[in-house]
This record gives structure tokens, sequence and C-alpha cells, in this order.
């Protein structure tokens, strides 16, 4: 492996590791809700709010990020995203309600660069045939994190770790990993040389690396102009929408209340109930990678898009409506886990309908649209449960499935909006090429 090669592969996985790191941020607090309850003095809605704030930091800084990586590069833009959100979790750490609100805001609006980061990496500097494995992959570290966030945070916080110093300690190791990311991610000029070397065929020359854009208010023109066209592409729109309403039944209904709605609809006691809603972290883990590979391996996205959504569906009605113990423990959690993974394909399809050269404002588009209905959402549901339990706590099975419902609805719209995506898979890319050139004026023919 060459040595720009290996750099770009290893700015890659740090970025990846990043991202880990924020979804367990980002998941963390659902096994620590009573708690926080008491240390911030708020109800079970208050804390929900609280902790949703992340969302009204992550989904406008999904614009930001991805301007950002086109017109900086990663290096310049992704340690600063990591040291935010360590500055965040310190100051969640605070006890200080205002201090944590304002934390919680900045661990959104950090965290954001990783995916992002990992995305932008992944796709320029990557052949095109690998783009929905990497995404995939990409997807797989941050589930990891959210599992991590669950199942590993769960018995620590159960085994009498405060939940303070927990978060003190992970904005020590957020400003940590930012130094290693500053350290670790090459200058745009070596890393794009390294990427064109991977990308060329064999036997080719690696073409010269591309110049970074002229410094100053040039490369935020430039911005304005790439988000104008990504947003005014309907398939970018699409995109989100569908990858949104797949991604609700994770950060809303489980990464938040899954652990409460075991315990109180279910019965279950708080270690089974941390590891029952880890599952679906988990069934991500091996979902976004695995169904990646597979979009890949049949040059397709909408059949893959479509299958994992109807048994997302399936899943998610059960999880509401089943009969307890017909399966085994742990299967309809990570089944529905591994279905959500498709929730990243769209990540993959916005950028192979769009231009390559907004390949970070496209994956900050789909950021900001997709987590634009956690951050909106999120309140909506926890002010539902209220109001369907009529204000009484704890809630019961009937509380969650008539607040959750609506949860279902969104799957089955996902469906139907996925079905009026384009087709961008790589399959397709020959029938395309193949008109526009049908379409192409036939060159003059010279006359002897």
């Amino acid at each position: 492996m060459k040595n720009g090669t290996r750099a770009v592969v290893v700015a890659w996985l740090v970025t990846a590791v990043y991202y880990f790191y924020q979804y367990t941020l980002r998941s963390a607090p659902a096994v620590m809700m009573p708690q926080l309850g008491d240390a911030f003095g708020l109800s079970t809605l208050g804390v929900a709010s609280l902790v949703g704030l992340f969302y009204y930091g992550y989904s406008p800084f999904s614009l930001v990020a991805g301007a950002a990586m086109d017109g900086l590069g990663p290096r310049k833009v992704i340690p600063i995203g990591a040291a935010v959100v360590g500055l965040g979790a310190l100051l969640f750490a605070t006890g200080n309600s205002q201090l944590a609100s304002a934390g919680r805001l900045l661990q959104g609006a950090g965290g954001v660069f990783a995916l992002v980061g990992a995305a932008y990496i992944a796709t320029t500097h990557f052949p095109a045939s690998r783009a929905a494995t990497l995404i995939g992959a990409t997807q797989m570290f941050g589930m990891a994190g959210g599992s991590a966030g669950q199942f590993v945070v769960g018995p620590l916080i159960g085994a009498g770790v405060s939940w303070n110093a927990f978060w003190a300690a992970m904005g020590v190791g957020g400003l940590g990993i930012a130094v290693l990311l500053y350290w670790l991610i090459p200058a745009r000029e070596a890393a794009r040389g390294g990427a064109a070397a991977a990308a060329a065929p064999a036997g080719a020359a690696a073409p010269a690396a591309a110049a970074a854009p002229p410094a100053g208010t040039s490369w935020i023109r430039g911005a304005g102009r790439a988000m104008k066209l990504v947003f005014s592409n309907p398939q970018s729109w699409l995109c989100g929408i569908v990858a949104g309403l797949l991604f609700i039944p994770t950060t809303i209904f489980d990464m938040v209340w899954g652990v409460r709605y075991l315990q109180e609809a279910h019965g279950m006691d708080y270690a089974a109930a941390v590891m029952r809603s880890a599952t679906v972290p988990f069934g991500w883990i091996i979902g976004c990678p695995l169904l990646g590979w597979l979009s890949d391996r049949i040059g397709r996205r909408k059949p893959v898009i479509v299958g994992a959504a109807v048994v997302l569906l399936a899943c998610l009605a059960w999880i509401l409506y089943g009969v307890p113990g017909v399966f085994p423990p742990y299967v309809v959690g990570l089944l529905a886990g591994l279905a959500s993974g498709a929730a990243m394909l769209p990540y993959t399809v916005i950028k192979e309908a769009n231009p390559p050269e907004v390949s970070g404002t496209s994956t900050g588009v789909i950021n900001f649209i997709n987590f634009t209905f956690s951050a909106l959402l999120g309140p909506a549901f926890a002010n539902l449960l209220v109001r369907v339990s009529g204000g009484t706590a704890p809630f019961d099975l009937e509380h969650y499935q008539g607040a959750f419902k609506p949860l279902l609805w969104g799957v089955l719209l996902a469906i139907v909006l996925a079905l009026l995506l384009r087709e961008t898979g790589p399959s397709s890319r020959p029938r395309d090429d193949a008109r526009a050139a049908a379409r192409a004026p036939e060159p003059a023919r010279s006359r002897k």
C-alpha cells in the first residue's frame, strides 16, 4: 500500500472512530434518564427535551460541515468538531441546567463533522463502486458507539459510576480525539494525491491533485452555490425524507425511550431492558455494511432500501403490538436494527444524484433533512406520550402504543417515497451513458 493511499485509509478510520465516540454520547442518556431527572430537577418530558437538544445542534450544522468539507478540507474542520463535542460533554457534566443545555447543543453541532467527514473521505478518495459499502461501514462505527452507549454505559451507571463523572471523562476524551485527528488526517493535497493513485486503473498514471479552493470568502460563495444546486434537486429531498423516516424509530424510540418502554410496558428490570434496547444499534452494526455491500454487489439501491424498510415495518409493529415470548430474546430488536441500516443508502444515492464536486455538501444536506426530523419530532413524541397518558407516570403499554403508532405510518411513507427515487446504482450507469451517447450529436465527418 502506497503512503498516500495508507494516509487516506488512516484518515477515514480515525474519523470513523470519532463517529463511534460521538454516537456513544448521543445514546448514553437513555440509560440514565432517572439520574438526569434528579440532577437537573426535571420531569421525564423535561429530560427528553434536554437530551433532544443534541439534534438542534446536529441538524443545522450539517450544512456548515458539508460546505466546510468541500471548501476547506477535512483536516481543517474535523478536529475542531471533535473539540467542540468534548467541550459540550464537559459543560453537560457541570450539573447546571443552562450549561448542560448549551453543552448538549455543542455535542450535536460538533458531532455532525464525524459522519460528514468520514463520508466525504470515503466517497472522494475511493472508487465509486465501494461508496455504499464504505458509508455503511462508517455508520457501523457510529452504531457500535450507539450500542456501547447503552450496553457498556448502562452497567457502569448500574454499578455506581456517577453520571457526571462519565460525562467529564468523555469530555476529556473528546479533546484527546481532536488532537489525534489533527495529527493523523493528511493535508488536502496529499490526501487527494493518494486517492487519485488508489482510484486510477492499474498501469495508468495518477491524475494530478486538484488544487484547493482559494481562501477567504470565495469558498463561502461556492458553498452557497453548492447548497442551491443540491437543494434544488428533488432527489436530494427524497433522499433526506426517506433517511429521516427510517432513522427516527432508532433515534427517538429506541435511543430515548427504549429502556423505559421495556421497563414500564413489559416489566423488565433495568439490566435486561438495557441489553434488549442495545440490540437495535447492534443490529445497525451488522446491517449498515451488509446492506451497503449488497447494494454495491447487485449494483442497485432501491430494491435494498424498500426490502429492508418492509422488514423494519414488520419488526416495529411487532415491538409495539406483538405477543411477548414468541421469538427468542433479542431477535426482533436485532432484526429491526439490521433492517434500519438501509437508512444509510440514501446517503449514497444523494451523492450519485448530484455532481461529485458537491460531495460534502450533499452529505450535509441529507444529514440536515434527516435529523431535522429527530429535532422536531423528538419533543412531539414526548408531548404525545404525556397527552395520551393523561400526564400520569409510569406509562403503560397502551400509552406507548398510542404515542408511537405514527412511526409505523412514517416507515410506510418511506417505502412509498423510496419507489420515487431515481436508481443511481452502478448497474444503472451503463444505460445512462448509452442514453447520453444516443442524444449526443454525431461528429461531423471530414470530406476528402
